[in-house]
């Protein structure tokens, strides 16, 4: 056998482990990113492909909620671009798509009744930029600790009142304004509809459009190539027009006439209480949207996991834009962030390149739109609101801690009576009181001595919510015989205000008329010295 000389062996040893670690080889094997030429191409074939089924799922999602919304369709794309182009551009998620969200859309209806199209610009402007400084101000972190029974119940309302609507829409009748008419007008409307031939029609589109949606993903195959919403939007709208069905279609006026950017008149109205409340209403739950999305959307692949600052920074970038240009508010969307995992996305490449795809659609086809009937669109927002129900959830919670599902119901319900912004606030006030109520455990210690004296000892947390508990049970300890109490408070952990103050008139109280009633020191009791209210001293 012939010998291989050292150097040659060193020479093989050298390109086997080149071809065991590609991160090592040279310059001349290398892409632009450093990494093999295999992999980017691979990452690019992914995400375009992954770019390109978002994109499918983008348009009819983008313009229903525009329509539910009540500004024109133009509006819901020309934010689905800039949530593509900028905001998937700029750090924070890699995988996340940003758009117009149906989270927003009963707040954004209302917004417009309210104030009009052209304030709808200023109202995504100014949130925008709270959304940067809350992300500069790194309070991007502090989403995460609202309550999720909170959150489940903000969706569930937001669903709630979104089917209320597009029920009207299904049948093309106009919805009343606000969530309880939309509820208690449901039986007059379906009387309408059923004497109706053309609202019939139009309803059975609609219910149609619901069908496939629910059994075209069963159909595994076909489901991971062609997204359910474009199969659905698709399918109506070539039935409509084949048969040439008295249904109403979408309105498209054009681009450059949808877009209008604020003016000056419509800063002036930031001085308003409400226009200011509606801003922080836009800020607050598209950030909690984006934040829960970004939580989840991190839990179904192993990439880089969200940066939430960043992130609440790159969603008010692309909100300031998008109020810039009149559009809607964005934020970033579960069901196409997930289309997108699922999809195979590797970059930031595949929601940019959706961006792009959106942009092509409205400059050279506009008119793609104007076929789609709106009974259709319906029917995706109708099972789009009935997916952010969590039915599952209020089940688990009712059987494992019921006091967040009660929390849940109460925030669902105080949304669909009263409007997204104060249903949020009541929820979150209760979920407060909650927590406060199950951290504050008090209990109450007593003892007699030989002589009669009463020693009681309180110990715990002790907060408002118990103060009448620990009131009544000290009246109880009282002894009969004139004698007096000791009250010991150096085993709280905690005592607000309001504990504080009421346990030092009970002390002064019973001093007076049962003679001195000792105490020790409780968290934040004033340190007085000798006898009587608050003292260290037993009573003599």
């Amino acid at each position: 056998m012939d010998k291989i000389p050292l150097s040659h062996a060193r020479k093989v040893l050298a390109r086997a482990k080149l071809r065991s670690n590609p991160s090592h080889g040279n310059a001349d094997d290398q892409g632009p990113a450093g990494l093999g030429r295999s992999g980017p191409r691979r990452d690019l074939r992914a995400d375009v492909t992954a770019s390109l089924v978002v994109f499918l799922i983008a348009v009819p999602l983008s313009v229903g909620i525009a329509v539910a919304s009540g500004v024109p369709v133009e509006l819901g794309l020309v934010t689905g671009v800039v949530g593509g182009l900028l905001t998937g551009l700029l750090p924070g998620s890699s995988l996340q798509v940003s758009g117009p969200a149906a989270g927003l859309t009963v707040l954004v209806y209302e917004a417009v009744r309210e104030f009009g199209l052209t304030a709808l610009g200023v109202l995504v402007l100014t949130a925008g930029l709270l959304q940067i400084a809350m992300g500069l101000l790194r309070l991007g972190r502090w989403f995460r600790a609202i309550s999720v029974a909170v959150v489940q119940g903000m969706l569930a309302g937001i669903g709630l009142v979104l089917m209320a609507g597009q029920i009207y829409a299904m049948a093309d009748t106009r919805p009343p304004a606000s969530g309880p008419e939309k509820l208690t007008g449901i039986p007059d409307l379906i009387i309408d509809t059923l004497i109706s031939t053309n609202a019939l029609i139009a309803a059975a589109v609609g219910t149609a459009t619901i069908a496939v949606l629910v059994l075209w993903p069963r159909w595994r195959r076909g489901a991971q190539f062609v997204p359910a919403p474009l199969v659905a939007v698709v399918l109506a709208t070539g039935v409509v027009a084949g048969l040439s069905l008295p249904v109403a279609r979408i309105e498209v006026n054009g681009l450059l006439d949808a877009v209008q950017p604020p003016g000056s008149a419509d800063f002036a109205r930031l001085g308003e209480m409400g226009v200011l409340g509606t801003v922080l209403a836009f800020a607050l739950i598209a950030s909690a949207e984006t934040l829960f999305s970004a939580a989840a959307v991190d839990r179904l692949h192993e990439g880089p996991r969200t940066d939430y600052n960043k992130e609440l920074i790159a969603q008010g970038a692309g909100n300031t834009v998008c109020g810039a240009l009149g559009a809607l508010p964005m934020t970033a969307v579960i069901v196409r962030s997930a289309a997108n995992v699922h999809a195979g996305a590797k970059t930031k490449a595949s929601r940019v390149l959706h961006g792009v795809w959106l942009l092509v659609f409205v400059a050279l086809v506009p008119w793609a739109l104007e076929v789609i009937p709106v009974a259709a669109l319906a029917g995706v927002l109708m099972h789009a609101g009935w997916k952010l129900l969590p039915f599952r959830d209020i089940v688990r919670l009712w059987h494992e801690h019921r006091g967040e599902a009660v929390v849940l119901v109460v925030t669902t319900g105080a949304i669909v009576t009263t409007n997204l912004f104060e249903g949020v606030v009541i929820g979150l006030l209760m979920a407060v009181a909650k927590a406060a109520w199950e951290t504050s455990h008090v209990h109450v210690e007593t003892r007699t001595a030989e002589d009669g004296t009463v020693h009681v000892r309180v110990l715990g947390n002790a907060n408002f919510l118990r103060l009448p508990r620990i009131l009544d049970e000290l009246e109880a300890t009282l002894p009969r015989s004139g004698r007096g109490v000791e009250l010991d408070l150096s085993g709280l952990r905690h005592m607000d205000h309001a504990c504080r103050s009421a346990l030092t008139a009970w002390a002064e109280r019973n001093a007076e008329s049962r003679g001195p009633v000792a105490t020790g020191h409780g968290p934040g009791s004033p340190p007085h010295a000798g006898s009587g209210p608050w003292s260290g001293q037993p009573a003599p």
